[in-house]
């Protein structure tokens, strides 16, 4: 990608693939959580059932964690006019029924809804008390499609970044959102980047730190598996704010899904232009590469995770200095987890003040939780 303009013009035929005029699109939650309670084979048996029926009036495609866990596997299908139908606990037989009532003939199976009340998730007081905004496009594109993150605002933030805004504005922007790091630490991370900025090296890094060791949480792996774009950019925007011209994923090779999602998004990222050389015809350039963590509980602490890319044992050492002063081989390094950089293009796109008006006073934005263990709805709640 050159220029705003072919951005623009990608966008718009991905938008007429994805909504198309009078089909119907059928998303399967195939995150860790969906695929281990078996929406392969569902996936599979909605496949087949399109096509041996030749319903070429209906797409399926994956998706990524849809949040209520409890109901996987979930079958959503959705309506050109925006409206849609949620099927859960989904099996083979089920979705062979699914597909001859409902996708064949138009009469939605009620029983297999959310309560067997023809609701989808959004309509349950579960869903109605959260605002979405990391996980803003998990459950709603294929996070294997770099078109589908394009077509609903996809590396927008990028383009505006490089083609209008100076380094120091997209720092200065940050902390007028009051973004801080959601990886338990909550430090302002506009000030974290400023830090590194500020630093003369020849040199520098952003590391996304993706090594979730704390024992049931999943929110990185959710954002990870059903919106990995997100991350690329606002990975290559704290490169340009930052001047790395480098950036490193650290995730935990217990998340093979995740894991083939980000290689897939790097690929195509690279393919497009949006991580390489020269990237919007500028002169800022930036790449990602994984780097698989062994388990090591304590490769979650920003200095282990260091040693443990350097390849040295993952063990904590003394600071200061701080890493956004020396860091990976000694060079200025910006560390951020995975929810945290997952905000950054919503703010660049919609301001400091849309992110300040929900939160605290003190902690703008929000917080997504994972709910596990003996609950009665187990998933994501942002």
């Amino acid at each position: 990608m050159k220029s705003l303009k072919e951005i623009n013009e990608r966008k718009e035929s991905a938008l007429q693939s994805l909504h198309g005029s009078d089909g119907l699109r059928v998303v399967v939650g195939m995150a860790t959580c969906g695929l281990s309670a078996g929406a392969n084979p569902v996936y599979q048996a909605l496949k087949n059932g399109v096509e041996e029926k030749k319903l070429k009036h209906v797409a399926v495609s994956p998706t990524g964690c849809i949040g209520m866990c409890t109901y996987e596997p979930i079958v959503e299908v959705l309506n050109s006019d925006g409206s849609k139908i949620t099927y859960v606990h989904m099996d083979e037989a089920k979705t062979k029924r699914v597909v001859e009532e409902h996708l064949e003939k138009g009469n939605p199976v009620k029983e297999y809804t959310v309560s067997g009340e023809m609701k989808n998730l959004e309509d349950l007081d579960f869903y109605k008390k959260q605002k979405r905004v990391v996980l803003k496009n998990c459950g709603a594109i294929n996070p294997e499609s770099i078109d589908e993150y394009i077509a609903v605002n996809g590396y927008q933030a990028l383009a505006k970044v490089l083609l209008e805004m100076k380094p120091d504005e997209v720092i200065e922007l940050l902390k007028a959102s009051g973004l801080r790091g959601r990886g338990g630490a909550g430090f302002l991370t506009g000030q974290k980047w400023s830090f590194a900025r500020n630093v003369e090296a020849d040199q520098k890094y952003i590391i996304c730190n993706a090594d979730e060791g704390d024992p049931g949480a999943f929110m990185d792996r959710s954002v990870l598996e059903g919106d990995p774009h997100a991350v690329l950019e606002a990975m290559v925007i704290g490169g340009y704010a930052i001047g790395a011209s480098k950036g490193y994923i650290y995730i935990r090779a217990e998340y093979p899904v995740a894991v083939g999602r980000l290689k897939s998004a790097i690929s195509q990222a690279k393919e497009l232009g949006f991580l390489g050389d020269n990237i919007f015809g500028t002169d800022f350039s930036f790449d990602i590469e994984i780097r698989l963590g062994a388990g090591a509980f304590v490769c979650g602490e920003e200095t282990a995770l260091i040693a443990s890319i350097e390849g040295k044992r993952g063990m904590s050492r003394n600071k200061p200095p701080f890493p956004a002063v020396s860091g990976l081989w000694g060079k200025p390094t910006c560390i951020n987890n995975v929810e945290t950089l997952a905000n950054i293009p919503q703010i660049i796109l919609n301001g400091p003040d849309w992110f300040r008006s929900f939160g605290t006073e003190k902690s703008a934005g929000t917080k997504v939780f994972a709910l596990a263990g003996k609950v009665k709805r187990g998933g994501l709640v942002e």
